[in-house]
């Protein structure tokens, strides 16, 4: 069975909820306990973490990280709350179905292509 998972979630690219809405766990039941890493064309990364009491995480590729609230919108996933504070404080992007192993490409705040990929445990 395919959950959905986000689409994009180069969420916070460098320079870049409240606990999930109804439906917001169910929709997102892939993404806990694994891993949505998005890949730059330069071979960059980011690693993004959804746990289930809204609770995000994401490390860069040179070891940044920063945390937020994810939240779902309709048929949004969005992120607010991050911190550190940089570009932009709340960000939001579309679901799509997705299963371990499968990738989807997106864009990331700033716009920039990525290629994420559904990896299974964190």
């Amino acid at each position: 069975m395919r959950a959905a998972v986000l689409i994009a979630l180069a969420l916070i690219a460098p320079g870049a909820a409240w606990a999930s809405g109804p439906g917001g766990a169910e929709a997102m039941q892939a993404a806990f306990g694994n891993t949505i890493v998005s890949h730059y064309p330069d071979g960059h990364w980011v690693k993004h973490w959804f746990d289930r009491d809204g609770d995000y995480r994401a490390q860069f590729w040179d070891g940044r990280r920063l945390t937020a609230r994810w939240a779902r919108e309709g048929d949004k996933i969005c992120l607010n709350n991050i911190q550190p504070r940089m570009i932009l404080s709340r960000f939001c992007t579309p679901l799509v179905e997705a299963s371990v192993g499968e990738t989807w490409p997106g864009r990331d705040p700033l716009g920039r292509r990525v290629r994420n990929e559904l990896v299974a445990g964190r």
